[in-house]
């Protein structure tokens, strides 16, 4: 299974349908979101083209009962965490929250494979005993290009994907 990380999209739609493009055509099987995803309609513009579950934490510029109100439309399919969410997908145990303070701390005592963080919107990874730390960087753009990561849970192979250098495939 292939896991999409993404953090920072600022209401940002057209780098967000730039990123749904890509999953439409490389599936994946859920979407984490290391908050700043902003408004609610941004989440309800998420859900509503990605048919799959979505763990999304808050960030720091989200509007936070807007966001709140749209993913109490989709239940079941939006898990909304405050502070810092966890989930085992894929056989990989998996935690994500958006300030990289929260995010070292918790790659440093406890068991997880994989913490992912957003915040500083520059992609990094780093590896601290047998966790990976990363930031998938910005999908809004702001201060560095627009990334996402891909995750395959089979491989643990973690890819850093940069918008404007994506290739979707067209139909004939």
């Amino acid at each position: 299974m292939k896991i999409a990380i993404i953090s920072d999209t600022h209401d940002n739609l057209a780098t967000l349908d730039k990123f749904l493009a890509y999953i439409k055509e490389n599936p994946v099987g859920a979407v984490i979101h290391c908050g700043d995803i902003a408004d609610g309609g941004t989440l309800k513009h998420l859900a509503e083209n990605f048919p799959d579950n979505i763990l999304a934490v808050f960030g720091n510029m989200d509007y936070r009962e807007s966001v709140e109100n749209a993913a109490k439309k989709y239940p079941g399919r939006i898990q909304l965490f405050k502070n810092f969410g966890q989930a085992e997908i894929g056989g990989l145990r998996i935690g994500f929250c958006h300030f990289p303070e929260i995010a070292k701390t918790r790659a440093e005592e406890s068991d997880f494979d994989f913490v992912f963080y957003g915040h500083t919107h520059k992609p990094w990874q780093e590896q601290i005993g047998s966790c990976r730390l990363a930031n998938p960087g910005t999908l809004a753009g702001m201060f560095y290009q627009a990334t996402f990561a891909v995750l395959d849970a089979s491989t643990r192979n973690l890819e850093l994907k940069i918008v404007s250098r994506l290739h979707q495939k067209t139909s004939p």
